[in-house]
């Protein structure tokens, strides 16, 4: 049996996989990150409950990771696969989150995927995932002629670049409240906040009471995203459109900097939630919009992955394989 995490700044999602019944779980829970003081006191209320005894185990986890630890990004946690592996007495790896996606796309069905564009047909090589949720996550995949092999990497935190006037207004305004503006402070739950801030208070739109009191009491991006996708509010429809454009643009950096011939894959929670405004355009416009280098990008297949046990069967398949090496 192994145990597997996908350990994000919202939730810590546990599960126990058995690699000869498929990517199933046999058991799973989902905790609030933020309710708890670390993955150790999570563990610890899991293993209690469900006495189980697993063989192996896998964490992926929103942070860099340096010889199996990691001090997360959006939490105040610090996870060790030593630490862990002592406490449930089993061989332990600990991945990047985005990396441990990367490991899932194996797992996955036409189902689970959603085409936004087709891209070379039987496109091979290197290719890349990127997520914006809590945070923005990024990770490539090398191809070695045969098979994928991901790494992790912490390309939502490069510096953000205007792509226009608006983009550059909107930096400025930003430094002012951050030392560094990284793509992750706009593409992500929060920089869907951000967005709607700079629109609403720099006058470029005015904002509806109901949808303010909305994001007073409930997750402001997902109000945001909400009232953007069934229209009536100017404000959060700007808002959406511009993240749209953002994600697309950071999307193909990250495809040129991995040489992603292979593929491109969105993750993430926000992805699914918004795919007709991912289709409508904007998003692949954003994507090509990179002068020569444009018949390179538009050879790239690129897809919205559906199914948020992605990261938690990737953890699950890295503990597999490693455990066989």
């Amino acid at each position: 049996m192994i145990l597997a995490g996908d350990i994000g700044g919202t939730n810590s999602r546990l599960a126990v996989f058995d690699p000869h019944a498929g990517w199933t779980p046999a058991l799973e829970r989902v905790y609030s990150s933020r309710a708890h003081g670390s993955l150790d006191e999570i563990l610890a209320a899991f293993l209690d409950e469900h006495r189980v005894r697993p063989r192996h185990a896998c964490f992926g986890v929103a942070g860099p990771v340096r010889d199996g630890r990691c001090v997360a990004t959006n939490l105040p946690w610090i996870v060790d696969a030593a630490g862990i592996g002592a406490q449930i007495g089993a061989p332990t790896w600990v991945i990047n989150d985005l990396e441990a996606n990367a490991y899932g796309l194996a797992t996955l069905g036409p189902g689970d995927l959603e085409l936004l564009h087709a891209g070379l047909v039987g496109a091979r090589g290197n290719a890349a995932i990127i997520a914006a949720g809590t945070g923005l996550g990024e990770a490539g995949l090398y191809w070695d002629g045969g098979a994928h092999h991901p790494f992790a990497t912490e390309g939502g935190h490069a510096s953000f670049a205007p792509g226009d006037a608006d983009d550059a207004d909107l930096l400025r305004w930003l430094r002012a409240r951050h030392d560094h503006v990284s793509w992750e402070r706009l593409v992500s739950g929060p920089g869907l906040v951000a967005l709607y801030e700079f629109l609403r208070d720099t006058g470029r739109e005015r904002e509806d009471p109901a949808l303010a009191e909305a994001m007073r009491v409930d997750d402001p991006g997902a109000a945001i995203t909400r009232a953007a996708l069934v229209g009536g509010s100017a404000l959060a429809e700007a808002t959406l459109d511009w993240f749209v454009r953002l994600y697309g643009a950071e999307a193909g950096n990250l495809a040129l900097k991995v040489m992603a011939t292979g593929g491109v894959w969105l993750g993430g929670g926000i992805a699914p939630r918004i795919v007709p405004k991912l289709r409508d355009g904007a998003f692949m416009q954003a994507f090509l919009a990179k002068g020569r280098m444009q018949p390179l990008l538009a050879a790239m297949p690129v897809h919205v992955i559906l199914n948020d046990r992605t990261a938690l069967r990737g953890a699950a398949r890295c503990a597999l394989l490693r455990s066989a090496a």
